[in-house]
């Protein structure tokens, strides 16, 4: 099993994102950026064992994926199982849409040809339509992972080449998980939706393992070498300060705390296996986080960029420190959540309906800067200030998701925020994500997962695990 990096509700922490744009199905967003809305989070499981499931388990001998860049694409795995603990794979991609592209701008057929089948092997022979990831995954110990991948396009000269050792809670470390990451390059994502490449780029994160409730804390580094630049067939943009070559080390500390509003004490069918055991019990809770965060930084990636609004008016504060090339920021934030459902997930038709929605304050300073910005317009009788109404403003993340018929269910992710200096409309929908769910009932919590992002243009299958 792959390692899903660790989230906190509180905004802090980087969560891989999956994306089509590599044969790995994983991006990094960029520190300090949203984190990724539920449906793009990367699974905990690796792309190669994925598309192996759906081709033994699901009867798929491809899966079809589409991003900006390569057009629709078709995947297919090789393993090569050593034992029980080795697994090697080997995933290609073949480029659907310049394959019909070169026939539709070259003809199928050369005069020199004589059969189709001629033509169609010298088409299927441009290197140019194919893609490969070697991946080797290797468990240690019961509790210990290697993964190392390497992946290439015949298009392009880009090498990427990524290493990762994790180590679960386990009895000689308990109740922490462990994590080591190398990519050259490594991929990032920022919230405009542009693709960067790192040069090089390591991480090392060690988290307690996450409770119901309680205390939990966090500790990151991060390293970046090599100046950042755009992936291939981006627009033009400015590069974000935290991918810049430097160090990068934060650590944090929250608490957590659920409250069930109602529980549903009506009898679940007897002897009817519900589609998904995460999705069988109706409920109304929700849960509430506080935290504090520390980041020190040193190098070019301690550089800030002042507010995008630029404003005089409204100045958030901050515990920092700021030197030529270092710096230390310390906030504290919060997060509210709740959760909704209605149905077991067991009848056949509109058996399920689940509602989840969450209130994100990622900076503490700046929402009390804003409090008390506004209490000192009230007090004087002046108009509020935009900029002070807006800091107080938290950013929000809305999930709900409908059953259809049997396992089936339809599901959309969406930020909102508000953005009240648009006088046409003060409500801004962030990155919407539309997806078919499939449940694999035998499997008690396993489902297929189909999504589209509109603004990126991607879409992936994607098998995931114990995911609610």
């Amino acid at each position: 099993m792959k390692r899903l990096r660790w989230a906190m509700d509180g905004g802090f922490w980087d969560v891989d994102v999956s994306t089509p744009m590599t044969l790995n199905g994983i991006a990094r967003p960029v520190p300090g950026d949203p984190l990724p809305l539920g449906l793009s989070r990367g699974v905990r499981l690796s792309r190669p064992k994925q598309i192996d499931f759906f081709q033994r388990f699901m009867t798929m001998p491809f899966v079809p994926c589409f991003n900006q860049r390569h057009g629709t694409s078709l995947q297919r795995v090789f393993s090569f199982p050593f034992g029980q603990r080795w697994f090697l794979t080997l995933l290609g991609q073949f480029n659907v849409q310049d394959f019909l592209s070169t026939i539709r701008t070259n003809g199928f057929m050369q005069p020199s040809e004589s059969s189709w089948m001629q033509s169609l092997g010298r088409h299927l022979c441009n290197k140019s339509l194919y893609a490969l990831d070697f991946c080797s995954e290797l468990s240690i110990t019961p509790d210990d992972t290697l993964l190392a991948s390497v992946e290439a396009y015949a298009d392009n000269k880009t090498t990427r080449k990524k290493a990762i050792f994790h180590h679960k809670a386990s009895f000689f470390f308990p109740h922490h998980n462990l994590t080591v990451e190398a990519a050259w390059p490594g991929l990032f994502i920022d919230r405009h939706g542009t693709y960067w490449d790192v040069p090089f780029t390591t991480a090392i994160d060690l988290a307690s393992v996450a409770a119901d409730a309680g205390a939990s804390y966090h500790v990151c580094v991060n390293h970046n070498a090599g100046s950042p630049k755009q992936f291939e067939g981006q627009p033009i943009g400015s590069v974000a300060a935290t991918l810049l070559p430097g160090l990068c080390a934060k650590g944090s500390l929250s608490f957590k705390k659920n409250i069930d509003i109602w529980k549903s004490e009506a009898q679940k069918l007897k002897m009817v296996q519900p589609y998904d055991i995460f999705l069988s019990n109706p409920h109304i809770s929700g849960s509430g986080i506080l935290g504090a965060v520390v980041t020190a930084s040193m190098g070019e990636n301690s550089v800030r960029a002042p507010p995008e609004n630029g404003s005089e008016r409204f100045k958030g504060f901050g515990l920092h420190y700021r030197g030529a090339n270092s710096a230390i920021l310390a906030d504290v934030f919060a997060s509210v959540s709740l959760s909704a459902q209605h149905g077991n997930f067991q009848r056949m038709f509109l058996d399920l309906t689940r509602f989840y929605g969450h209130l994100d304050f990622p900076s503490g300073s700046n929402f009390v800067s804003g409090a008390t910005c506004l209490a000192s317009n009230f007090y004087n009788s002046q108009a509020p200030s935009l900029d002070a109404v807006q800091a107080i403003c938290p950013s929000a993340t809305l999930s709900l998701q409908q059953q259809i018929a049997g396992p089936f269910s339809f599901r959309v992710d969406s930020g909102v925020s508000l953005d009240l200096k648009n006088r046409e409309c003060h409500v801004n929908v962030r990155d919407p994500v539309y997806a078919i769910e499939y449940a694999l009932q035998v499997l008690g919590s396993a489902k297929a997962v189909a999504w589209y992002s509109p603004k990126q243009r991607e879409f992936m299958i994607e098998l995931r695990f114990f995911e609610r």
